[in-house]
């Protein structure tokens, strides 16, 4: 059964740094595309990076710059580090496998102050 569990959410000020974390299991990580979306009430879920089985990456214009997306196959797990976070970076964000989509976990909330 897959498992995709999202933390690192949290509360931050304008222009600080968050380190999402998306914990996999039940298929074998190192062959699937994995990325992170995020979501505001009321708006489409929309997709932020995304990373390669060989680790290429591309990012929604919005985060380009600031945000990174890594992953360890070791460890089955895919990290989204966000630097320089805005207040309309406020969202919960989600891990999901972007060619096979998954029942949607539960995310993890960032919120940004200003």
């Amino acid at each position: 059964q897959v498992q995709l569990v999202e933390s690192g959410g949290g509360l931050v000020q304008a222009g600080g740094s968050l380190r999402l974390s998306c914990a996999a299991s039940g298929f074998s990580f190192g062959q699937y595309n994995v990325a992170w979306y995020r979501q505001v009430p009321g708006w489409e879920r929309q997709l932020v990076a995304s990373i390669g089985r060989r680790g290429t990456t591309q990012y929604a214009d919005s985060v380009k710059g600031r945000f990174t997306i890594s992953r360890d196959n070791s460890k089955n797990i895919v990290h989204l580090q966000m630097n320089s976070l805005q207040p309309e970076d406020t969202a919960v964000y989600f891990c999901n496998l972007p060619y096979t989509l998954q029942p949607w976990g539960q995310g993890t909330q960032v919120t940004v102050s200003s």
